[in-house]
């Protein structure tokens, strides 16, 4: 339903609506545009959203943890069944899910020295991801507190390039905030109206138990590959501040949430961009256990999952 509901958006190129802005909307116009098709080019457009982030999230796990590691957190995400069975349905969920990769990655190596073209396509990306939908601001609020709070990253707000990102995003955002004034704030609405019907036909730990069960499949390759033993002899800790960094970034919106969901109503796919960085976490607190063997687990568990998944839709 939201596949057929972004073509018909899409085709007028319409801004925002009542429900959310429209850039996947437009995307899928796109899709057609190129191919004349409205068949297959959706299926290829969520994979292509879906293979972006895995890259996205490679380079982020890189910065902080090196090759090996970092392809070992990629190995992860296909065990978890918002990367996996959900992906067909191109809509707004998924389409925030290479930004929230993206902002995460540009913002960490901004914060970390990095010159004004981070700070500038930080801006950039930001601005678009609140095009896909507005709970990219969520992540947001988390990147701005977590550059208050790094003393690293807060040292670069004494140089202009933060506040020259800042402009770019405002730039970038500031036609969605003109048109969500024009149509009275909408959104807001259906997002009330969605809280109460989910309030009133969910159990309350509804939203919880469904990203638990999401994330099954991921606690069960962890073990299976060997990560969850103990190591006699770890190496040396990752830098607190990675820790820190992985922690709020990518398990603090997600816990947030779930803890909302205990007092309003919450859509289960919501969470679905929100667990981008949980395989990086992992492989931080858990990398020195990572050898050869647990590689080759990792790479067999995911190729398993990827053609188990599509061989069920097949």
């Amino acid at each position: 339903g939201d596949v057929v509901e972004g073509f018909m958006w899409g085709r007028e190129w319409v801004l925002l609506t009542y429900k959310h802005p429209q850039l996947p909307g437009w995307l899928l116009e796109t899709s057609h545009l190129l191919t004349g098709s409205f068949r297959w080019p959706p299926y290829m457009l969520a994979q292509l959203t879906i293979s972006s982030t895995f890259i996205l999230v490679y380079l982020l796990a890189r910065d902080m943890l090196g090759q090996s590691r970092a392809l070992a957190a990629v190995l992860l995400m296909p065990s978890v069944y918002f990367f996996g069975w959900p992906t067909p349905q191109f809509n707004h969920d998924y389409a925030q899910m290479p930004f929230w990769a993206a902002i995460c990655w540009l913002l960490w190596r901004a914060g970390r020295g990095g010159g004004p073209g981070w700070w500038l396509a930080l801006g950039l990306v930001s601005g678009v991801g609140l095009y896909a939908k507005f709970s990219t601001g969520l992540l947001l609020a988390f990147g701005a507190l977590w550059l208050l709070y790094d003393a690293r990253a807060r040292s670069r707000l004494a140089t202009p390039w933060p506040w020259l990102g800042l402009a770019v995003f405002l730039a970038v955002a500031a036609p969605l905030a003109i048109a969500l004034y024009r149509i009275d704030f909408l959104p807001l609405t259906y997002f009330a109206a969605r809280d109460q019907w989910v309030t009133e036909n969910r159990a309350r730990l509804y939203y919880i138990g469904v990203q638990m069960a999401g994330l099954s499949g991921f606690l069960l390759v962890l073990t299976i590959s060997g990560l969850l033993r103990r190591s006699p002899a770890p190496e040396a800790p990752v830098e607190r501040g990675i820790l820190v960094y992985l922690v709020w970034m990518g398990l603090g919106p997600a816990t947030l949430i779930m803890v909302a969901s205990l007092f309003t109503g919450t859509g289960e796919s919501w969470g679905a961009p929100m667990y981008n960085l949980v395989g990086v976490t992992v492989l931080a607190f858990l990398g020195h256990r990572l050898g050869a063997i647990e590689m080759r687990r990792l790479a067999i568990c995911a190729f398993l999952c990827i053609l188990t998944m599509s061989g069920a839709y097949a």
